[in-house]
């Protein structure tokens, strides 16, 4: 299901959680169990980023709507980010030129990334967990 790395270069001043969201919104419960896993650490005041790559785009993409296939929609849940002090939200650039999307997010503060950049961002962090 997930994965874990550990990154023992890293500094105190780091983020000390990525998390990776690499598959679609409601084509299983990964994103669901990305998102509780983000808001959980947040709520202990852990600091964490949020990666959004590959198929894992389309949990950004706008006017989405999980109740046509009978699925709660959890993507309402991103405009607590601010709540939570999440602020680092990337997603690669590369993933949504492949799939020919757009920046048009559900989210503010969205910082898109080339590939290097998404690379390097992801580097800084102690911990790395993929969904």
């Amino acid at each position: 299901m997930t994965s874990i790395e550990q990154n023992s270069s890293a500094s105190p001043q780091e983020s000390v959680l990525a998390i990776i969201n690499s598959k679609a919104p409601f084509s299983s419960s990964h994103g669901k169990d990305a998102l509780d896993v983000a808001l959980i650490f947040a709520a202990f005041e852990q600091k964490v980023s949020l990666f959004f790559q590959g198929d894992g785009v389309y949990q950004l993409m706008d006017k989405q709507d999980g109740s046509l296939l009978g699925i709660k929609d959890y993507l309402k849940t991103f405009s607590a980010f601010e709540f939570y002090d999440i602020e680092d939200i990337y997603v690669c650039q590369p993933s949504l030129a492949s799939r020919q999307l757009d920046e048009d997010f559900h989210i503010d503060d969205v910082q898109v990334l080339s590939s290097i950049e998404f690379g390097l961002a992801l580097n800084r962090h102690q911990h790395v967990l993929r969904f």
